[in-house]
């Protein structure tokens, strides 16, 4: 008598790194394979592993190779189990994974992570490695099934590559030139998260304000785009106020604008949109003009303050954070004492610090001027050092305000140990908080006063005023209730229906732009 098949569902685990844009093409991830049949692992081992990776940073493949090499002995105990290499690096380096890695069974890139489900059942049919790699964008990713990590928040991709040439980024290579969605294909899938018990969407790309350029002239863009620019104003920024008109949506943020395509019409939309956030992500990555123009950045020091201080003079209570790189080759003191000069004036409520270092493929990582290790470490610090300082003293100025709090999940990972809870205030800050005396869930919002500081965080522990139930906090209930623990999978744009189950919003890590 034969044995009996083995007719569980296999299951998966996804590990991501790098921007939001990954963030989010790991929802997708997931959202296909378990429209495949795929099941989400609990605490076995998963027969299916995927790295969706990022390319940025110069250790990126040490650490890809040593987290596959980890997983050797995994796999060789556990007959059926595959591997899937996808994202930036993968797009980069396409065959060298399998040499390096032979086992591994599957590579595939960022303009086609759709194909997962196919090439994980070709590489097990076949008994050996898939690479598929395209040059171009195969389908825009928001059509593909998703799998959104939060039942409150989402992200929505409005543009996919970027057509700058900054010397020390390899992201356009990778992602391609910029791509943009239809606004009518944009709200759409706006008001059907909402339908779902959304309250908060953070508009996403990797130059996102250049929103329309990649329509090309302005004559052979939809309809729908000449409409919304009709009165002189950008495409981003018309898109902007037609989120403001979607009933039930009580947050919008982007990420992440490039200085040299923010204009003064956006700060005006973003003023006079009332769920438009108080914050801003706008990346300086160096203060000095010679740095910058060696980076290709398209903006001096005089017009990045420009920006900032007609953003503090629109929308005063505006949290402004940024990106900088430390040691960019040629860097000397008298350009990193530019830099904290600008962070000085700007007084950013946080900053992203990175050390400079070489991303293979791109201009910088050739050019003369490499700086020692030592003088970037020390530089960095001093960066760090001041920005702390700064982001202290802003924090102290919110004591004693009351802000309406985002109820997250994970975002305080002491808040058992404080008894409290976590959430992020309209300007995105992260609030720790009493625990209110009725009950209280993750989507719902609660009106705290602010009465500690920290560098990083503001605590609200004085009874909180008020506690308003919303529909996320519904979705989010109704999630959790779901019998077998799984997350609704959209096709494409969600449902309209609450989602069945929760689960711990994915972090997001800033993207470099």
């Amino acid at each position: 008598m034969s044995a009996p098949m083995n007719t569980a569902p296999r299951t998966y685990e996804i590990r991501t790194y790098g921007c939001q844009m990954n963030v989010h093409d790991s929802e997708r991830l997931s959202g296909l394979l378990e429209a495949a049949g795929y099941v989400r692992a609990a605490d076995a081992e998963p027969d299916v592993v995927v790295f969706n990776t990022c390319a940025v940073r110069e250790n990126a493949d040490n650490r890809l190779y040593g987290n596959l090499g980890h997983l050797r002995p995994v796999k060789d105990g556990h007959p059926g189990m595959q591997i899937a290499v996808g994202g930036c690096l993968a797009q980069k380096d396409r065959d060298t994974i399998v040499k390096r890695a032979p086992w591994v069974d599957v590579v595939f890139g960022t303009h086609n992570i759709g194909s997962l489900p196919a090439l994980l059942e070709r590489a097990r049919v076949q008994s050996e490695a898939q690479v598929e790699i395209e040059e171009s964008l195969v389908t825009f990713p928001s059509t593909l099934p998703t799998r959104r990590e939060s039942p409150y928040a989402a992200w929505v991709s409005i543009s996919v590559g970027c057509n700058n040439t900054c010397t020390f980024c390899i992201v356009p290579s990778l992602r391609g030139k910029e791509k943009d969605r239809r606004p009518g294909e944009i709200l759409a899938e706006i008001e059907a998260l909402v339908a779902e018990g959304v309250l908060e969407v953070t508009l996403l790309g990797q130059n996102v304000n250049a929103y329309g350029s990649g329509f090309g002239a302005l004559a052979a863009a939809p309809d729908e785009v000449r409409a919304m620019t009709a009165g002189g104003e950008s495409a981003f920024a018309g898109l902007l106020r037609a989120c403001g008109d979607v009933a039930g949506l009580e947050r919008v943020r982007f990420t992440s604008p490039h200085p040299k395509d923010f204009t003064d019409d956006v700060i005006t939309a973003m003023a006079e949109t009332p769920n438009v956030m108080p914050s801003l992500h706008m990346p300086l990555q160096a203060g000095s003009d010679a740095v910058l123009r060696a980076m290709r950045r398209s903006y001096r020091q005089e017009r990045y303050l420009g920006i900032i201080d007609r953003v503090r003079a629109a929308i005063p209570d505006a949290a402004i954070t940024t990106d900088i790189i430390v040691g960019f080759p040629g860097e000397t003191e008298a350009d990193f004492e530019e830099t904290l000069h600008v962070v000085r004036e700007a007084r950013f409520s946080s900053a992203f610090t990175f050390q400079y270092s070489k991303r293979p493929g791109t201009p910088a990582a050739v050019m003369d001027g490499q700086l020692p290790k030592e003088v970037v470490q020390e530089r960095y610090e001093r960066l760090v050092a001041l920005q702390e300082e700064i982001s202290w003293e802003e924090n102290k100025r919110q004591l004693g305000r009351t802000l309406e709090v985002l109820v997250a999940e994970g975002e305080g990972r002491k808040d058992q140990a404080t008894r409290r809870l976590s959430g992020r205030a309209p300007d995105n800050r992260l609030v720790h908080f009493a625990v209110p005396d009725e009950p209280v869930r993750p989507g719902d919002m609660v009106t705290v006063e602010v009465t500690y500081a920290a560098p990083h965080h503001l605590v609200a522990d004085k009874p909180a005023p008020a506690v308003r139930r919303t529909r996320a906090g519904d979705a989010w209930e109704a999630r959790r209730a779901g019998a077998d623990g799984r997350q609704g999978v959209s096709l494409g744009m969600p449902s309209i229906g609450r989602p069945a189950q929760a689960d711990t919003p994915a972090p997001g890590c800033s993207a470099v732009s």
